[in-house]
């Protein structure tokens, strides 16, 4: 693959500078935004021949999700929102770590050995979130993806979740939904708005929220949402921007350091929502009467939605197989009440959210979270065809759980799409979220990054005990 003059400028603009083996990853690539510009253009070349291979628009998110502000990374998106495929993983880590003068034949392998006709159409949809590098990475993947003869539609600054449901919706010719971020807002807003029908309150369930958007872009989302929910709740929202992204506030820091975010006031029993720099994770907690603190990560949320989905499949006469993934971080307890109070088979799956997601194809109805709070619920094309018919036949709950379907994003974990389904469940329950609190008690766990030393070599690991 010889190169033009303009794409062997772009070559010498966006040169290696890195000597080290790097590989991409669950989360893509990731390291200080400062090392990261070769890798963007890189990417871009990427992306638009996997857009070439699979005749699809793909998705590029230029995003670091929960890490410091100082860091950046980026993650293609397959075309129906899934992660990129395994193959092309192992493409991404061979063209990052060629030489520069290795870079066109890496390309030209590609190419042969997927058979990629270069001179089809090349559409590459690119997000990107509030970090002050992501504007500067932004114009290295667009340089990559117009080097390859490809074609940028930029999202601008939009959450991790709204990129993987637009690409979703236009590859699928919008029968998910409209393949535009008004789309993305309209279609979970008014689901959830239907399912609140009756009062906004309901038994101990009281609407009020305190929101904690991590100083991001899902801080952005949140606000955004509010201009569609009407009056079905009411959320305040804190660390908008004002701080710095993911700093002693957001989903990871609640979760590992089990404390209340800074920049939210400590209010007794109104339930505290916190969300990650890319809005794909989100964490509950609450301050009971005595101030103690209490926190419901994923393996909560999965259970509260899992035991949900199971009333509702069950009340509607369906014959559809639920089950919940999980991953060995989950707590133990979790595991022990799906399985002998619920009745719900679970399945263990590797860490990283993209082995939950496929795993959790296996059932109708799959309903998978890591601990941290990352996850969703997917249904099968059987599921979601005889979940519409008995809605039609007005079969028991069919109907609400059909408009249940809506307000889940099932592209991929979605922060604000799963908290409104919480929000539903809650109310849907008149539980308060001390109520859904004492379901089950967690074990004593605790997260924490080790250090592994090996010869000359030091490795950091995260590790979570029960």
């Amino acid at each position: 693959m010889a190169y033009t003059r303009a794409e062997r400028l772009a070559i010498d603009t966006y040169s290696k500078c890195d000597t080290r083996e790097i590989k991409y990853g669950t989360a893509g690539f990731r390291s200080k935004a400062d090392q990261l510009d070769y890798i963007m253009y890189r990417m871009g070349l990427l992306a638009g021949l996997r857009a070439q291979d699979t005749s699809a628009a793909i998705g590029v998110m230029i995003t670091a999700s929960h890490n410091p502000e100082q860091d950046n990374g980026i993650k293609l998106v397959d075309p129906m929102g899934e992660m990129l495929a395994p193959a092309w993983e192992a493409h991404a880590t061979t063209l990052v770590n060629a030489p520069d003068d290795g870079v066109a034949g890496v390309l030209e392998k590609i190419v042969s050995e997927a058979c990629i006709d270069t001179n089809k159409k090349a559409l590459v949809f690119v997000g990107r979130d509030t970090r002050p590098s992501s504007n500067r990475l932004r114009d290295a993947v667009i340089a990559g993806v117009t080097a390859i003869g490809g074609e940028v539609k930029d999202f601008g600054i939009i959450s991790t979740p709204i990129l993987h449901y637009v690409v979703t919706c236009y590859n699928d010719g919008e029968n998910y939904g409209k393949a535009t971020v008004k789309g993305y807002y309209q279609k979970i807003a008014q689901a959830f708005v239907k399912l609140r029908s009756s009062s906004s309150s309901h038994g101990n369930y009281d609407p009020v929220i305190l929101f904690d958007g991590a100083n991001g872009v899902g801080a952005l989302a949140m606000t955004e949402f509010l201009n569609h929910l009407q009056d079905s709740l009411r959320v305040t929202i804190f660390n908008k921007g004002e701080g710095v992204l993911n700093h002693m506030c957001g989903a990871d820091y609640v979760k590992v350091q089990q404390k209340w975010p800074e920049g939210v006031p400590k209010t007794q029993n109104v339930r505290c929502v916190s969300i990650d720099g890319d809005g794909d994770r989100v964490i509950y907690s609450v301050l009971d009467s005595e101030g103690r603190f209490h926190m419901l990560d994923g393996d909560k949320i999965a259970t509260l939605v899992a035991d949900y989905l199971q009333e509702l499949v069950k009340s509607s006469g369906l014959k559809l197989k639920l089950g919940l993934v999980q991953t060995a971080y989950a707590n133990g307890a979790s595991t022990a009440y799906i399985t002998k109070q619920l009745g719900i088979p679970v399945a263990c799956a590797r860490t990283g959210v993209k082995h939950l997601h496929r795993m959790a194809q296996q059932f109708d109805i799959g309903v998978y979270f890591e601990a941290n709070g990352h996850g969703t619920v997917i249904f099968s094309t059987v599921a979601r065809e005889a979940i519409q018919a008995a809605a039609k036949a007005k079969e028991g709950h069919a109907e609400k759980l059909s408009q249940v379907l809506d307000v889940i994003n099932e592209t991929v974990g979605d922060a604000i799409s799963d908290m409104l389904l919480v929000e539903s469940i809650l109310h849907a329950r008149g539980w308060s979220v001390l109520d859904w609190n004492e379901a089950y008690t967690d074990f004593p766990n605790r997260q924490m990054t080790v250090l592994y030393i090996t010869g000359d070599c030091c490795r950091q690991g995260s590790h979570h005990y029960n």
